[in-house]
């Protein structure tokens, strides 16, 4: 076996403190743990235990701790002069750690634990710490052995003991407490504790992760559902993948399926399907386990026991037989540690975890989630209380209700009569009324003709004879109407539709006299002709009819407008209903003809008459194609004002895909307004919900999320934006190369706001190769830039290097974006010197520089040339000439301060004879008193052309000011610098109240008091 050298187990140290958390990076500390005894350097195996325990912290191991805990605890006893005051204080903080562990390992007997515990404060106490870490575990042991006395003691000890180098963060520390509470039933107060951790105002390197996660239940007890929403969307982000957080990945699971979220809890689970093997810190794996194994009892009682689950260990399991081996191992688990403490708290605890119940029905959270599949057999769980159910109406009740409902043309007839029908089929065929039988039919053969069933005409046929043998010659009528209009929605031929249409017209005539639906059922078979009659028109004028749509062109709408009028006239007294359905049909065509205008009235006509006629359902529609009109010709006051209406009217429709058209429309309209953001989230993440239930998810419901992610946006929840559009971007970039590019670029904006400047980057750059082929060479040179922009703060500096200089390309393909080709050309500048500081780095940079003046100036002469004598403004341009005077004065700066610290890294005895050799060369090179000298007179310049460009720019001038006065201080010219600020102070305090910004005197006035300190 290679034994490793010194040099190679140090740097094997620096990269696996850098390596990412897991069993790789444990086990690699663990060679090096054994490397470094092995050569026997004290200093070194110290270092390297130290590491191991923190690379077991950080993963699903972390109660192997103890072991190298143990051995370093010996290094200290046999020699704490060889342990500095850093680790010292590192040792002693461990050993809160490894109270955890012992306190969470079964197998540790509880007279160790308990003797572990009582070495911690011995050690605490002598070292001269307070004992609150101390009672904050014992608190936690005595809780877990069911001694709750002794816990509610050492709980108030601990929040009474002062704190001190070794207490915990105060994040870490309110996270404790609020367990606490909602182990003792109180989730308000739970709550309360942990604000400023879940605001964000208490942070460390696992929170707010735990408590976005911890929190989820106590907010859907409380019936706070939208923070429930947040935190799982937001919390789940930041917990995802994390091997030290899967009990965390466990809250997030069942909270999913004790919210109505189940197929959202199956996508977690099988991306954390690769964690479910047994876990070496078992009260992790009981904790994540426990969050899966209420998931799968949920999806049992919906009926998918014998779906397909993630496999465990590498064998295929169904949803029913996972949970019998998770549960089975858990238990185990559980009885362990019961064993242990004497108690049964553990087991009792855990099976009251996994049988809890929903706290609600459904909790839309706006991500994306497939649906469950079909069951394949349901199973009802008993319920914990019997609840009495409201009586079933009976059957004869039911039908009178479904009759009215179809006569009143009621949305919720068809749910109705579907129920009717199942009933139906339960009763033999002798025992079912005949006219019901058919009344069932009638409805069966609508829907199929509504879904396009190929024998939707031969049941629909079926219907009308039986009708008519039971004598109810009005219903057969219908019947005879819908197989018209069957007939034109397959596309049967003219001739063919007009027959039938006049069939059905005849058979309405033919009606008693005395009959109640007899001019009901004309009016019905004329408004049919009247709109198929323009249906067939269109197809027989030929293919280019439908292309030619040219405002003032009639091609036949003229026509149908006419008798649409004529008939909302005739019927507006007798018939409102189908008088409102011509009328909003009369705005459809003027909205084809390019008239919206005229189409405005009569949608709001046809609203206000189906309201009037007690239908207030039957003015949804109308209401929201008002609304979109009324945007489109800038009336936003008025469509709102349509939409909501349109929302208030659709209280009744049962049509999911309608409750989500209202609902988008509302949100669309209110997300432009500067104060709608949180409604039109409301609105949108309902709307997302309810296309989702219309089968639409990948259509409606990815415009719904997008709608919802740029709301949570614009309210500042980037996070909450990012992950509701990155779960519906597929969907989304089906939807054209431009929506392509919009969404991409909008995810890499909330990714840059999230710091995640790498997938910000990757998102720029995919949306600019969707646009490389566009003849606007514009969006992509701009998101060229941005990805530049992001791979740099990445520190990717060769691709970012590429990116700029793409952009920098199709800009000046454009020949109208100098500022843009500025900007570029300074970014191009900053990263000239990052990877070497060498000559030509520098040369490079200044190179830059110039360019970028260059192109300002030949800017503002073709300005000057061109300007009318009224003038465009120059002003933009001549800031970022100011700009690029200033940051070339401030890479002068860098170049200075590079070359000082390289004198300082080169003190003789310290570097070898060429390097010494190289940093005076160096040093020769830069005259450090020019460049100095040269910042001064930069600053000026810029501070004098802000000083030109008015009071917008007073900011930018004090900057400068401030720059030339430190720089003239640092060459020995204190006096001149403090002059030059003096001046500008007093120039501001002489300008008329409120030109100067908030702030900025007070600013001058505290640099130049340091400037003379």
């Amino acid at each position: 076996m290679t034994v490793l050298t010194r040099e190679e187990i140090e740097q094997g140290l620096a990269e696996n403190r850098n390596s990412p958390n897991g069993t790789a990076r444990n086990a690699h500390a663990e060679v090096l743990v054994g490397a470094a005894e092995a050569i026997g350097d004290g200093p070194l195996f110290r270092t390297a235990l130290d590491n191991l325990i923190n690379a077991y912290l950080w993963s699903a191991e972390s109660s192997k701790m103890l072991v190298p805990f143990a051995r370093l605890l010996q290094e200290y006893d046999k020699d704490p002069g060889a342990f500095d005051r850093w680790d010292a204080h590192s040792l002693f903080w461990q050993f809160k750690w490894v109270a955890t562990a012992i306190s969470d390992s079964p197998e540790i007997p509880l007279p160790s634990a308990v003797g572990w515990l009582d070495e911690m404060e011995r050690r605490y106490r002598i070292a001269g710490y307070s004992e609150r870490p101390v009672r904050e575990s014992e608190m936690w042991l005595a809780d877990a052995i069911g001694d709750d006395d002794r816990a509610e003691r050492a709980h108030r000890a601990w929040l009474a003991a002062e704190r001190d180098d070794m207490s915990d963060c105060h994040a870490c520390e309110l996270n404790g407490q609020g367990a606490y509470a909602v182990l003792r039933g109180d989730d308000a107060r739970a709550l309360e504790l942990w604000q400023p951790v879940l605001a964000g105002e208490r942070t460390c390197a696992e929170e707010p992760h735990r408590l976005l996660a911890t929190s989820l239940l106590p907010l859907l007890r409380l019936g706070r559902f939208d923070e429930a929403r947040s935190h799982h969307v937001r919390g789940y982000r930041m917990a995802r993948g994390n091997e030290s957080l899967l009990p965390s990945i466990g809250k997030h699971i069942e909270f999913c399926a004790l919210s109505g979220n189940e197929s959202r809890g199956l996508e977690i689970l099988a991306e954390h399907a690769a964690h479910m093997s047994p876990l070496v810190n078992v009260d992790d794996q009981l904790a994540f386990h426990g969050g899966i194994l209420v998931l799968l009892r949920r999806l049992t009682e919906l009926g998918h026991g014998r779906s397909p689950a993630v496999p465990y260990d590498g064998v295929p399991h169904t949803v029913s037989e996972l949970y019998e081996v998770l549960r089975a191992g858990s238990l185990e688990i559980a009885g362990r540690f019961d064993a242990r403490n004497g108690t049964t708290r553990v087991s009792d605890r855990f099976l009251a975890r996994i049988e809890r119940e929903p706290l609600v029905d459904v909790l839309p959270l706006g991500v994306r989630s497939s649906a469950l599949p079909r069951p394949t057999a349901a199973v009802t769980a008993p319920a914990a209380t019997a609840v009495p159910a409201a009586p079933a109406p009976g059957l004869e009740e039911l039908v009178e209700r479904a009759r009215q409902a179809r006569d009143q043309r009621h949305p919720a007839a068809d749910a109705l009569w579907a129920e009717i029908g199942v009933r139906v089929d339960a009763r033999p065929q002798d025992e079912v009324d005949p006219l019901l039988a058919a009344d069932v039919a009638d409805q069966r053969a609508l829907t199929a003709a509504r879904g396009g069933a190929e024998n939707a005409a031969e049941l629909l046929e079926a219907v009308r004879d039986r009708y008519l043998e039971l004598g109810r010659a009005e219903r057969a009528a219908l019947a005879q109407l819908r197989l018209a209009s069957e007939a034109a929605q397959s596309g049967a031929e003219p001739r063919r539709i007009r027959e039938l249409l006049a069939t059905a017209l005849k058979a309405a005539e033919a009606l008693d006299a005395d009959e109640p639906l007899r001019g009901r059922r004309i009016a019905l078979a004329e408004l049919s002709s009247i709109r198929v009659e323009s249906y067939l028109r269109s197809l027989e004028a030929g293919p280019d009819h439908e292309h030619l749509h040219e405002p003032g062109q009639d091609h036949g709408h003229g026509e149908l407008a006419a008798e649409l009028a004529a008939f909302a006239s005739s019927y507006e007294e007798a018939l409102p209903d189908l008088a409102a359905e011509a009328e909003e049909m009369l705005g459809r065509v003027a909205l084809s003809q390019g008239d919206p205008e005229r189409a405005l009235p009569l949608l709001a006509a046809s609203a206000a008459r189906a309201v009037s006629a007690g239908m207030p359902w039957q003015a949804v529609d109308a209401l929201v194609l008002r609304a979109g009109v009324l945007m489109s010709v800038e009336r936003p006051e008025e469509a709102q004002e349509a939409a909501r209406s349109a929302l208030e009217h659709s209280a009744q429709v049962t049509e999911a895909e309608t409750q989500a058209v209202v609902r988008l429309t509302l949100a669309d309209i209110l997300l432009r307004r500067t104060d709608g953001a949180v409604e039109a989230a409301e609105h949108a993440l309902t709307a997302a919900h309810w296309f989702d239930q219309a089968d639409l998810t990948a259509d409606g419901g990815a415009q719904a999320r997008l709608v919802l992610a740029r709301a949570y946006a614009r309210e500042g929840r980037h996070a909450d934006a990012a992950e509701v559009l990155q779960s519906t971007l597929p969907d989304l970039l089906e939807h054209g190369e431009g929506q392509a590019v919009s969404v991409r670029e909008f995810l890499g904006d909330l990714l840059r706001q999230l710091n995640d400047s790498r997938a910000a980057a990757e998102q720029y750059l995919l949306a600019a190769e969707v646009a490389k082929g566009w003849e606007d060479p514009h969006p992509q040179a701009a998101l060229a830039q941005a990805a530049a922009e992001q791979l740099s703060a990445a520190r990717l500096d060769q691709e970012a290097t590429a990116a700029y200089e793409r952009s920098l390309e199709l800009f000046r393909v454009t020949g109208d974006a100098p500022i843009a080709e500025v900007r570029i050309l300074r970014s191009l500048a900053w990263l000239a010197p990052r990877e070497s500081t060498g000559a030509a780095a520098w040369a490079r940079a200044r190179e830059l520089m110039d360019e970028a003046c260059a192109v300002l100036e030949a800017a503002l002469a073709e300005h000057a040339a061109n300007a009318e004598p009224a003038g465009a403004d120059a002003s933009p341009l001549r800031a970022e000439l100011a700009q690029t005077w200033l940051q070339l004065a401030q890479v002068l700066d860098w170049r200075v301060t590079s070359h000082e610290q390289s004198e300082d890294e080169s003190e003789p005895g310290d570097e070898s004879e060429s390097a010494s050799a190289s940093a005076s060369a160096s040093a020769s090179e830069v005259d450090v008193q020019a460049l100095r000298l040269e910042e001064i007179d930069l600053t000026a310049r810029a501070g004098e052309l802000y000083a030109e460009l008015g009071p917008n720019h007073l900011g930018d001038r004090l900057q400068c000011v401030q720059y030339a006065a430190w720089t003239e201080q640092e060459i020995g010219r204190e006096d001149e610098g403090a002059t030059r600020l003096a001046e500008l102070i007093e120039e501001l305090r002489a300008m008329p109240e409120g030109v100067v910004p908030d702030g900025l005197l007070e600013r001058a006035q505290s640099s130049l008091d340091s400037l003379r300190s």
